[in-house]
């Protein structure tokens, strides 16, 4: 558990959302996990959903995500094992909406709707960042920092400098704004907006409700009304129930359309084309 200068439970805090954010980013895993939405399968049913994967890269990731207690696996018989969500992998699939529709509003718009699984991928690829979670969190504590003062917070342990490469990525991931050198950081809009993904994944990792979300301590919103709003990505599959709030640019939760199969099909097709830099962070 990564150890910081700000308060044990916020330290405990951040240290579980890292662990719950690496649990789901290695290369796949989210698609391994829609995969299994709808009901268990068997290990060749998984294996059709997700084609791409070659020989022994599939068996490894099941495992670790059975290991990480989000995937059970069933023995019917010695010949008939099957693959589902647990109680605690299916919860957790319902911050998967908040991370799409926080994308849509805030990452580089491309000259087309992307699929919603690659608005995760790319959200998660931000977020992992080394240091980033608890660069952001402390940034949402104080307002705004000077590069020492949150060197201090986020690595006391280590020389100070060393705070500047993960703050200039997260600069340039549109997720931090500072005037520049020397001038103090804080939180871009995008950045602050991710209150209700960290919430919602903060409420989980400590095993409550993601109703809780809304009264995270710090990026907590309990007195904001709910929006409708819809996704652009996958247009033609919004047809579930409302869902999750979901964050929004006038920091209003908003109830999403939303099914598990809504994000994720084994048709999605290579990815191809860079996006186009319109503002927002980068992909």
């Amino acid at each position: 558990m990564a150890t910081t200068g700000l308060s044990p439970d916020t330290d405990a805090d951040i240290a579980r959302v890292t662990e719950t954010l690496a649990m789901i980013t290695p290369r796949w895993t989210v698609r391994i996990l829609l995969a299994l939405s709808d009901q268990p399968l068997r290990y060749s049913e998984i294996a059709g959903k997700v084609s791409w994967l070659q020989n022994g890269q599939l068996h490894p990731k099941i495992r670790a995500l059975c290991n990480a207690g989000l995937v059970q696996r069933t023995e019917h018989s010695p010949r008939h094992v099957t693959y589902g969500h647990s109680d605690r992998g299916a919860a957790l699939l319902r911050v998967l909406p908040m991370i799409v529709t926080w994308a849509e509003e805030h990452l580089e718009q491309t000259d087309r709707p992307l699929p919603a699984i690659w608005q995760i991928e790319d959200s998660l690829t931000l977020l992992t960042r080394r240091h980033a979670a608890a660069l952001l969190w402390t940034l949402k504590l104080r307002g705004e920092a000077s590069g020492r003062a949150l060197a201090q917070t986020v690595m006391p342990s280590s020389d100070w400098s060393n705070v500047y490469p993960p703050l200039r990525q997260l600069v340039a991931d549109g997720l931090v704004d500072t005037a520049g050198i020397g001038e103090p950081y804080r939180l871009s809009d995008a950045g602050n907006d991710l209150g209700t993904v960290f919430g919602a994944l903060s409420a989980w990792a400590a095993g409550q409700s993601l109703a809780q979300a809304a009264r995270h301590p710090l990026w907590g919103r309990p007195n904001t009304a709910p929006v409708p709003k819809k996704w652009v990505s996958n247009q033609t599959r919004l047809r579930a129930p409302m869902a999750a709030p979901a964050p929004s640019r006038a920091s209003q939760a908003s109830p999403l359309t939303w099914q598990h199969r809504d994000l994720f099909s084994h048709v999605t097709p290579p990815r191809s084309g860079a996006a186009l830099p319109v503002g927002g962070p980068r992909r």
